[in-house]
Formats: C-alpha cells, structure tokens, sequence
C-alpha cells in the first residue's frame, strides 16, 4: 500500500487521526492543493473537482491501473473502475458505481471517465467497437437535451440517469440500457437569474445553418423566444455551434436516421415556439373572462411545422372540455390558466422527448442475443439538496439520497460482515444510525408524506397546498424527525425561519425546510385532456406518438399516476436493482461556488461532507478493524522489522507475519489473523508499524551507506596504488629516455663535426666549381615559386565556359602552364558534376551520347545540342490504350513520337507512333492504336541515317523473320537525334553490344522479297528545311531529295 509513504496527507480516510469533520476537511484540502483530488475512505473514492484538466487520464495511466490493485497505486477513479470490472469479468459478480454529489461537483465527468476506462480495457473487434462507441456517444445526446447551466454548474445534469451496461463472458460489451429519473422539466418555461434553459435550444440556433432554421422556422437571435433567458445566451468555455455538430454526430453513430434527427429538432423548435405564444384576457358574451391569442402567426407557424390545424390548437390552449360518463362540457379558460395550460403543454412535450430519446437510445443499444449476460451499472444522480426555497423536486431527491443513504450502510456493513465471515473472524454488531425511519416517513403506503399527498390530489372537495400541510401536522405532530409552525407552537418552540406554508424533515445530512407551495400542482402534473388530444392529431410521426392517450379510441377516464407515485416506484425498482449487485461509490465534493481551479472553500466542503455522510462513513469503516491487507503484502513491506524474516524468510506468509508481529510485542487485541489477510483495528497501531519500518529503513540505509563508503574507500586506495605504481615505472622510464637521448645526442653532434671535418678536408678544392649551379637553381626555384604564386592570385572565374587562363611569363613554363591550365579545367568540370542531380546527370550522358555519335556527321545536330531531350512527344499519360502496348516488367516508355513510314513500292508516306522501352521497338497504328511491328531491340544490326538535315533513318534488323516484320524499317523523324542516341543507349544497355550508327548518302535496305538501295541527294535549295522527296527509280531503288 502506498497509503503513508510518499503521500500527501492521508490518502485513505479511514487512517485518519484524529478522526475529526475538522480534520477530515483540512486532510481533502491539503491533498486538493497539491492537486491529489482523489482520496479513499476504504473501497469508496472521494472525488473533488478540480475545474481544470489534469494529465492523469491518458493511455499511459488507463495501462498502469489495469495492471495493478486497488492499494497498490495512487486514489484514482480508474482503480475504483479497474476492480469493478475486474470483479465483473474474473469473479462472474454484476457491479454497480453509484456517482453522488452536489450540482458542479463532476459526477457526470466521473460517469464519462468510468466508461471510457472500461471501454478502453474491455475486448477488441469491429463488434465490440462499435458498441463501445455507442454507449459512449449516447453522453452528447443526453447531455444536449438534459443538461443545463445553472448557477453552480455550467454543464449541470437536470435528470438522474442510471446506465446498466452488459458485458459477455469474456468481458466484451454487448450493449446497454439507460434509465433516466425526474427530469427537471419546468426549466422548459422558466429559469432563475444567470441560469439557462437546455442546451439543445442553445445549440440548435447556433450550430443549424439557414436552411435548416428556415424550415424549422426559426430565427437565430435567442433574445426573441420567452422561454430562454436572453442574459445568458453564451457561456464561457462552451461552443454550441460545435456542441452541435457533435450532437448530430452522435446521434447518426448512435443509429438514428435522418428523417428522426429532423423529427427531434422539429419537436424541440415547436416547444420554443409555443412560448411566443401571446394569450390576452378577453370575455364570452355573459361577461365571463376568457382568453385568446393576441396574434395567430406563432399559432399558424406552429401548425405548419407539425402539421397541426391552427384553430384547434387555439382552442385546446383557450379552453377545456370536462367529461363525464354522461355528457361533455366545455370551460373557457382565463388568461391565466391558459398560459398554465400553455407552459404545462411545453413541459409535457419536451418530457416526452426527452423519454422517447432514452427509448430510442436503448433501442440501439439493447442486447438482441439471449446469452448468459454480466452487468454493470452506473448511476449518476442528484446530490442532496438545500436551496433557500426548497420545493417538491428538492423533496423527492432527497427522499432518492436518504434511500441511497440506507444503501450505503447496509451494503458496506454486509461487505464487512461478509469479509469477516470468509476470513474467519467474529463480527461485533456495529452501532449506527438507521435512516429506516426518515424513508419510512416519507415513503409509507397508507401513512407517508407521499401517500398523503397523493390521497389530497385525488379527494374531492377544495383541496390547496394548505389542507396538505394541515394534513402532515395532524399525522406526523410527534414525528421526532418532522417539524412545522404548528408542532412547534404545540411544544412552545419558537423558530422565525420557520414559515407558517412550511414543515421541516431531520434528514441524515441536515435539517430541510420545505415550501409546500405548488407540491399539489407538481404532484399532479395534469394535461388538459384537449391538448393531448390536439397533439395526437398532428400529422408529425414522432409528436403524434409521444400523445398516445390522445387517441380517441384509447381514451379513459381513469386519472394517471401522480409524480410522486411515479418517482416512488422508480426508486423502488433503483433500489432493488442496486442490491442485486455489487456496490461502488464514487462522492463527488465541489471545492467552491465560482467554479475556480485551486481555490479550496472549507464552509462549502463541510457542508457536502455532511450531506454526503463522509464522515459517518469513516466510522461504520472503522468499527471493526480499520486496516487489512493479504499476508503476503504485508510480510512484504514489514519482513525487515524481524530479523528472523529478514533479509530473506523461506516459511509460509502467514507465519512470517506472525514472527514479525510476534518480536514487536503488539497487543493480541489489536490485531486478528483471518485466513489470507491480517487485520489491525486501530489506524494508531498501523501508524506505529510505518513508524518502526521508517526507523528501520533508516538503519539499514545507515547500514548499505557504511558498507558503501567503506568498499568506495578500499576501492579508491587500489586505483591509488595503481596508480603510484604506473606513475613511477613511467616517470623511471622517462628519466632513463632523456638520459638516452641525451647521449645519443652528444654522440651524432660528434659524428657530424668528424665528418664535416673530413668533408671539407676533401672537398676543399672543388668548392667553388658548384657554385653556379646552386645559383642557378636557386634562381630557378624563385621564378618558379614567382609564377606559382602569380598564378594563384589570377585565377580564372570557375565557371566551366570561362576558357581565359593567365599566359606563362617564360616560354619553358609553357608545357607546366598547359598542364595547370588542363587540370583547373578537369577540377571545375568535377566541381560542376557533382552538384548536377541523377536526372542531370542523365541528361547529359545522353547529350555525350548524340555527340559521339553526330557531332560533325550530321547537319541537324548542332541545332539539337541546346534544345533538351523530353522522350514524350504525343502526351502518353493522357492515352492509356499506348501504355498497356508495354511489357509490364519493362518499366516506363523511353521514346514515344509520331513517325513518317516510307513505302518502299512508291516512296508515299504514312504516318504511325514509335514507341522504345528498355526491350522493343514498337511501331503502331495512329488511328486505332494497335501494334503493327514489335522489334525487339537484340535484332537491329544497325542503324544508317543521311547527313543532312532531313530525319531519313533505316532500322536495318539482323533476323527478318524473328521479328515479324516484312523487313528493315525507313521512317522519318522530326527528332531523329533523340530518337537514334536513346534507341543506341537502349540497345547497349539490353545487349551489351554497340549498335553501328552509319551517317551515309547511300544504304541498302532488306525486305522479304530482296533488297532496296535508298540514294539521298540535296536539292536545289542546299536541303536547309530538311523536307523530304521520295522517287522510285525502277524495282530497285529510291532516290530521296532534301528540299
């Protein structure tokens, strides 16, 4: 466990000492400045928000948490989701994480992080994702038309939802089923200062484009719809225009077509426009009041949406039909229980909606296979609430807590029990306090506070919220957990906040005050029958199905269940379906009330500690032992505290634990052995045991560091001597070396004196007959060491077509000057190749290639020098019937050109496409395409061409009959240059042969029948434009003219 060591603060809240509110708020505080916002209190997560993002979600820790245990690592709601699934998906157990906590507090992002973690490590395959992406798309739908801001919160939840999510054997997600609890519909008509309506309305006029709010007949200014409150049409850090965008994403992921999407939007649209809906006082012609609709356009537009008729819809809101088993009567209604009529119809539209979208959802999302299923759910529900007016939906959430409440201590205090029972050990009842008796005044069938109310909403007579209250006092008047003016006027109590409209329920977290103001009305939750009635025949599919009663042939007059029934019998079927699984709590704690990152408020903190029972929580944990942990953990980190399991202990875990508490003489009360695990009943005895262990580590850090120190010092005193022992050999070495050196010094320095003695003995005479030698070398390597020096000054520009070059000053420097002259030549041709590209450099070669074999043979050739080779000269990218007539294995076309054929029977031309690979010459049609010659390139024997400026050439073939063709080839090319070096270079490369290029006036051509001489003559005008003659002179030859 990583509870104490390294920690900030405490980081399971069972360990706390002293256990104190005071100490439990500054213990969250400490870790929430240190931006820990994760604590225990044993297998329940404390959770505070931090308002900002933290890196602490990535891949990096989904992979860390799913590889270690719930203590191992840091608090963190991956562990908490890690052993739900684990437990899921190992030990067969469904599981289910109940996320609680004030508005802003973060529970629906702790909902997202839970399902995006067991997405994240549940199975793989296009199935499974698909189901994954599903589950996780369904938050923007919900959160679009259930979320809002409010005060507190700019993304709050305005509904509970509770997502069961069904998995296979194997752990893989099979789909899913959301239940959603008391949505906050009369935000729809009405919102307090600073607060919003829902989203969708929001993200619909931002995010729909014209078209789109010209058919829904909309205008995007939000100021001008009354059921949105125009101060807060934006909020910060909030895009509806991409919050759309994303909804509409999600919705088609999730699987809703086109045609439903449109439907939504259309059904939302008419609830914003049914607030324009303007209702006057006006008066039948007996002077009783009635009302009517001040203009019929928002009437008319709203028709035309649905498909509704505008006088029916006018009359539904104006008036009221009561009917009997007898007959029908018809009430006008007044101006103000039309616009209650108005605003109730709007609630009951987007309540409906809202359903039908969870159904639909669930319809996407349900498990069609009949399989064995595994599930696990989670539940993100109101917190408790005390607002300054608490009404009847502050009521029946609380009711919701108080039996989420009763939940908790049962479940935690069977899971005690139930460890105590595997491990052995003897439970000792714990004492707590029992909500049973809060649930059951609120919940009793004949004698609750909902029962009562729903027995006043359904007695006949005059019935107000007063009768209720008088109702409740008369009831419940020594309740020791209800309070209202009048029992405490009966126990001479005296409260001036208690209102005389008002009781008061001693809930678990608190004291509430309740206004009974509007419960009858809420509880009721009526639509007139009229409008259900109108709605049910309105041509819009999906309007007309969320008013089924509407249906004349369904009508009944039986009365529909009240809201407090039906939020009664949720919360029944909520409950039994969380005590079928395994709990897992996740308290969510909002640190301030201005949303701000790092600012800590301890009044607000304190006061959702209460509400959320932390610290009630911490003593049911710690009633019976506050610390437990398998043997082999805890022998683990506690081994070294007994030297008989240390430094290494070969008996069983269990009995090294004994040994270990055993030598430290611990008190038999405070420990109990279980059959795997070790429990401690006081934080003060596992505080003791990490205070031994730290004494200890620091005996044995004592211990390695002397060791150290002392190998550190033996090991540096025989690098020393080492080194003293490499040192003197060398500086004895050294010595000896200049000693050597000097002799030998001494020695040469005598053996030159003696033989310069002797030299210049000998030598004498003929000193001066080699003088004019040396002087002249001497003056020769001067005007050389001149010229040298000259010539680098004054060197050329390195440009390769820069041909100056400085002269010799002297005629014997003349070849040395050629030489140097050659050489920088040879150096800058180098410097220009090396900075010209494999494509250049290619270029060029060809280039070499057309001048040896040209350059003075050919008339066209000097023209052809500056002009590139490009290779493609009929766009063969834009016909692919020519480039299917390659080989595939040959690679790209070398030469692709139309050529002139000559005919050898009457010299006439025709023309067709020469295409050269790497392996053949193809000759084809023009017209169709077709390959007409294909000569491979080992069968040319040699190529003639004229010298002039004409394109004549004869592909001269060594084997007629190997090729196909009737014999040698005459064409005519305009780009005969190209076309020759590149059919050279091809043919040298396939064959490694070179291919003989004749430059002749005269040349024999062979054919099947026998051969053909071709004499090329200049015409009268010196053959300068290159056109070509041909005349046939006998069977035999063809005399061809250069104009």
């Amino acid at each position: 466990m990583t509870l104490l060591e390294g920690s900030v603060g405490v980081e399971d809240l069972v360990l706390l000492e002293p256990l104190e509110q005071e100490s439990l708020i500054r213990n969250l505080q400490l870790r929430y400045e240190k931006k820990e916002i994760y604590t225990y209190i044993g297998n329940v997560l404390v959770s505070m928000n931090p308002y900002q993002q933290l890196p602490i979600y990535d891949l990096e820790f989904v992979a860390k948490y799913r590889d270690y245990t719930f203590y191992e690592l840091k608090p963190h709601i991956y562990a908490l989701a890690n052993m739900a699934y684990q437990s899921l998906r190992d030990q067969d157990r469904d599981q289910c994480i109940l996320i609680t906590g004030e508005s802003g507090a973060g529970k629906t992002e702790a909902s997202k992080l839970v399902m995006s973690y067991v997405a994240a490590v549940c199975g793989k395959g296009e199935q499974v994702n698909s189901v994954k992406e599903q589950l996780l798309q369904s938050n923007p739908v919900l959160e679009a038309f259930g979320n809002a801001k409010t005060i507190r919160n700019n993304n709050s939840s305005r509904f509970g939802k509770y997502m069961d999510i069904e998995f296979d054997f194997k752990g893989s997600p099979l789909g899913g089923v959301i239940t959603n609890y008391l949505l906050e519909k009369s935000r729809v008509v009405k919102q307090l200062e600073g607060e919003r309506n829902f989203h969708i309305f929001y993200q619909l006029l931002a995010g729909a484009d014209a078209q789109l709010l010209k058919a829904l007949k909309l205008e995007r200014d939000t100021g001008g719809y009354a059921y949105l409150n125009p101060d807060t049409s934006r909020v910060d850090g909030m895009d509806d225009d991409a919050n759309f965008k994303v909804l509409q994403s999600a919705m088609t992921v999730i699987g809703f077509s086109e045609e439903e999407i449109r439907q939504v939007l259309e059904v939302a649209a008419l609830v914003l426009k049914l607030g324009n809906v303007e209702l006057v006082n006006e008066f039948q012609a007996n002077g009783v009041p009635a009302s009517g609709i001040r203009d019929g356009r928002g009437v008319q537009e709203i028709g035309e949406l649905v498909g509704l008729n505008s006088g029916e819809l006018e009359r539904a809101l104006c008036s009221r039909t009561m009917e009997t088993a007898k007959e029908k009567v018809v009430t006008a209604l007044n101006v103000v229980q039309a616009q209650y009529a108005r605003d109730a119809l709007a609630k009951n539209i987007y309540s409906r909606l809202f359903n039908w979208l969870v159904n639909r959802i669930n319809e996407s999302i349900k498990v069609s296979t009949g399989e064995k299923r595994k599930v696990m759910g989670v539940l993100d529900i109101y917190g408790f609430e005390i607002l300054e007016d608490n009404s009847f939906e502050q009521f029946v959430i609380n009711y919701c807590n108080e039996k989420l409440q009763q939940v908790f201590i049962e479940m935690t205090l069977k899971e005690e029990q139930e460890e105590y029972k595997r491990e052995g050990i003897p439970w000792v009842k714990v004492e707590y306090f029992d909500n049973g008796i809060i649930c059951n005044l609120i919940e009793h069938n004949q004698r609750g506070i909902l029962a009562m109310l729903d027995e006043e909403c359904l007695r006949p007579g005059v019935v107000s919220d007063s009768t209720f209250l008088a109702k409740l006092n008369q009831l419940f008047s020594k309740h020791s957990h209800y309070e209202s003016k009048v029992t405490q006027n009966a126990q001479r109590q005296y409260d001036h906040s208690m209102g005389l409209s008002c009781f008061r329920i001693c809930h678990y977290a608190g004291k509430v005050t309740y206004n009974v103001n509007s419960f009858i009305d809420k509880n009721n939750d009526l639509l007139f029958r009229d409008l259900s009635q109108a709605m049910w025949k309105a041509r819009h599919p999906l309007l007309r199905s969320l008013f089924p009663e509407g249906d004349p042939k369904q009508a009944s007059l039986k009365r529909p269940p009240t809201a407090g029934a039906q939020f009664k019998s949720s919360v029944t079927t909520l409950m039994k379906n969380l005590y079928s699984k395994n709990p897992n709590y996740i308290r969510c704690i909002k640190p301030n009330e201005q949303q701000q990152r790092g600012h800590f408020s301890f009044e607000l903190v304190n006061v959702q500690a209460q509400y959320l029972g932390l610290l009630e929580n911490v003593r049911v944990r710690r009633a019976g032992y506050a610390y437990r942990q398998a043997y082999g953990s805890f022998l683990e980190r506690y081994r070294l505290l007994s030297r008989s399991t240390w430094p290494r202990w070969n008996g069983g875990d269990q009995e090294g634990v004994e040994k270990v508490l055993g030598e430290l003489s611990m008190s038999s009360e405070e420990l109990a052995f279980g059959k795997t695990k070790i429990f401690i009943r006081s934080p003060k005895t596992l505080f003791y045991l990490e205070e031994q262990r730290r004494l200890r580590l620091q005996q044995l850090a004592t211990l390695i560091q002397k060791t150290y120190r002392g190998w550190r010092c033996r090991t540096h005193y025989q690098l020393m001597r080492k080194s003293q022992i490499v040192i003197s050999s060398w500086f004895r070495g050294n010595m000896q070396k200049k000693r050597y050196g000097k002799m030998k010094a001494s020695a040469l320095l005598i053996q030159a004196f003696v033989r310069g003695w002797k030299a210049r003995k000998n030598y004498r005479k003929y000193f001066r007959s080699g003088a004019a030698l040396i002087l002249s070398n001497f003056i020769y390597k001067s005007m050389v060491q001149k010229f040298l020096l000259g010539l680098k000054n004054n060197l050329p520009s390195p440009s390769i077509l820069d041909k100056k070059w400085p002269s010799a000053p002297y005629k014997y420097f003349n070849t040395a000057n050629h030489e140097l002259q050659r050489l920088f030549h040879q150096w800058k041709c180098k410097k220009f190749r090396d900075q010209l590209s494999p494509k250049q450099v290619e270029v060029l070669r060809e280039k070499l290639c057309a001048s040896d074999l040209f350059k003075g043979k050919k008339s066209s050739y000097p023209q052809s020098v500056p002009i590139p080779f490009h290779g493609d000269y009929i766009g063969l990218q834009r016909n692919p019937k020519l480039q299917k007539l390659k080989g595939g294995e040959e690679g790209p076309i070398l030469m692709a050109e139309t050529v002139m054929k000559v005919n050898r029977g009457n010299g006439k031309t025709s023309s067709r496409i020469l295409l050269l690979t790497k392996g053949h010459v193809i000759i084809t049609d023009t017209k169709n395409a077709q390959a007409k010659t294909v000569i491979p390139l080992n069968s040319l024997a040699r190529v003639s061409v004229t010298s002039f400026k004409d394109g004549l050439f004869s592909l001269h073939l060594s084997e007629i009959s190997s090729v196909g063709s009737k014999g040698d080839l005459l064409l005519v090319s305009e780009h005969v240059i190209e076309l020759l070096t590149k059919i050279y270079r091809a043919t040298l490369d396939a064959t490694q042969i070179q291919l003989p290029v004749a430059v002749t006036e005269e040349f024999s051509v062979q054919f099947k029948e026998g051969s053909l001489t071709v004499k090329v003559i200049q015409g009268p005008g010196g053959g300068g434009t290159g056109k070509l003659s041909c005349k046939k002179k006998g069977s035999r030859c063809l005399e061809v003219t250069v104009q």
